[in-house]
């Protein structure tokens, strides 16, 4: 099965394509630029969710539902907001449809037109302002920490499985605040929730950094990022989170009164991930033979595979392999005991290897005579022959093992693939020949973002929180620059 991927070297873009499909993580729908989650993908989406949703619970956040539907009208409110989502609506102008009195089957009723047109979401500020107007009278109702799971949709013209679809699922963080300082805090705070859960649990190294005007959110004074990079050396926007200052509240007119019984206008922050890192962990681990899961994110996590001939001889390692599944379930590992007589233990070798299980055990007549079982990682295909006794402690061990050294790896290729420039020469052929993240100087002019993006289709990605900044000259223009920024080519 793994065996028939196109190599990464070759055509990165079609492994990809290929890899998402073979491993039964999602497929192409009916519906143009639309994809079908599988249940082998969607079940890792449900492990991110989780996650992500604890870690939002733990930092006060609680979960609500607002609508599908925009008004138009709501829309307009926010003038750099509708600028920036304008050319994406989808948009609903009808109520019904009736029989073709022709008999050309179903047309759209002319006389069932909207009188005001909705707007299918393509993200939730202005009907959740509209709400927070309603919630928020005085101080006492702040701050106010909202998260919705949703599905969204940008109306996209070149689509790509997980990374860019017409329809996507995620998140979306609305919070309102009595202070700047409270809203700017709440926007670093998440953009360091997103970093912790996509290094920890998806083992993906990311840059923390904030957007340049360009680049940020639209309607948002300050936009923070967290930017990964993928083993094409492309970058991946993975999580935003964002600093909206008191626009959206003077929108719509979201006022609280303070102590002193003054109204004044709320501080608001969103932010957001998406099935987008569903991506980001395929590209940054996996490999020519398939998928590489991070144990903390794999649906199974231990896959248990009998050599046998005959069903008693099925029937006698089904014995001795059942008090083994049942005490790993104890400890939390999720594990499958594939007794499948339809397949043979090549292909499902092959099988669990394209869906990137983290750890294969073999046990066939010889092993039942020793004792023993077969344990193969999927990160380093190692192999080695365990005594019955030791097993758990062993799996556990790879668990722990398997997840760092994934990390280890990306961390080590990121590491390789970051290079300082000092000229617009050197810049384009680093771009070129090697790829991954560039620093370089920058004059902060927009117009010069511009061109480097037009000349070079790179741009920049973040400006990097963690590092001592250090003036310079821009290597374009030689005017002076505060600090280095991150350029990229990117998904």
């Amino acid at each position: 099965m793994g065996k028939n991927l196109t190599k990464r070297s070759e055509d990165y873009s079609k492994w990809y394509n290929e890899l998402v499909v073979k491993a039964d993580l999602a497929e192409n729908s009916g519906v143009r630029g639309c994809m079908v989650i599988k249940p082998y993908g969607f079940a890792i989406w449900e492990k991110m969710q989780a996650q992500l949703d604890r870690m939002f619970k733990e930092t006060g956040h609680e979960n609500a539902y607002f609508p599908l539907f925009i008004p138009k009208s709501y829309l307009s409110k926010e003038a750099s907001h509708v600028e920036g989502f304008a050319k994406e609506c989808a948009v609903v102008t009808h109520y019904r449809l009736k029989n073709d009195e022709n008999g050309k089957g179903i047309i759209v009723d002319p006389d069932a037109k909207l009188e005001e047109e909705l707007i299918v979401r393509p993200t939730s500020e202005t009907i959740i302002w509209d709400t927070y107007r309603r919630w928020i009278q005085s101080y006492r109702d702040l701050p106010l920490l909202i998260n919705q799971w949703a599905n969204v949709v940008r109306w996209e013209m070149r689509t790509r499985l997980f990374l860019r679809t017409t329809e996507f699922l995620w998140q979306e963080g609305h919070t309102a605040h009595a202070t700047e300082e409270e809203a700017v805090e709440e926007a670093k705070l998440m953009m360091n929730v997103y970093a912790e859960f996509v290094e920890t649990f998806m083992a993906v190294p990311v840059i923390k950094g904030t957007k340049t005007e360009s680049e940020r959110f639209a309607g948002a004074l300050e936009t923070y990022c967290i930017e990964a990079l993928m083993q094409d050396g492309k970058a991946l926007q993975a999580g935003t989170s964002h600093f909206l200052g008191q626009n959206f509240a003077k929108a719509f007119d979201v006022k609280f009164a303070n102590k002193e019984g003054k109204k004044e206008y709320v501080w608001a922050t969103s932010w957001g991930v998406s099935t987008r890192l569903m991506g980001a962990l395929v590209m940054t681990h996996s490999d020519d033979n398939g998928l590489v899961l991070p144990p903390k994110l794999a649906p199974i996590q231990v896959v248990i595979v009998p050599i046998y001939k005959g069903l008693e001889q099925l029937a006698i390692i089904s014995e001795k392999v059942n008090p083994l599944v049942k005490e790993l379930k104890s400890k939390g590992i999720s594990v499958k005991f594939d007794n499948r007589d339809t397949h043979k233990p090549g292909f499902k070798f092959n099988e669990y290897e394209l869906k990137g299980v983290p750890i294969r055990l073999a046990i066939g007549s010889r092993d039942l005579e020793n004792g023993t079982y077969e344990i193969a990682r999927r990160d380093t295909f190692e192999k080695e022959t365990i005594p019955v006794n030791e097993v758990v402690s062993k799996i556990e061990f790879l668990l722990d093992d398997i997840q760092k050294n994934i990390y280890q790896k990306a961390i080590n290729h990121r590491s390789e693939h970051i290079t300082e420039v000092a000229s617009y020469d050197e810049f384009k052929k680093v771009l070129a020949e090697k790829g991954g993240f560039i620093s370089a100087h920058w004059d902060g002019t927009t117009t010069t973002e511009d061109q480097i993006k037009e000349e070079t289709k790179a741009t920049i990605r973040c400006v990097p929180i963690d590092v001592k900044h250090e003036a310079g000259k821009c290597m374009v223009t030689g005017n002076p620059s505060p600090y280095r920024v991150l350029f990229a080519k990117a998904y």
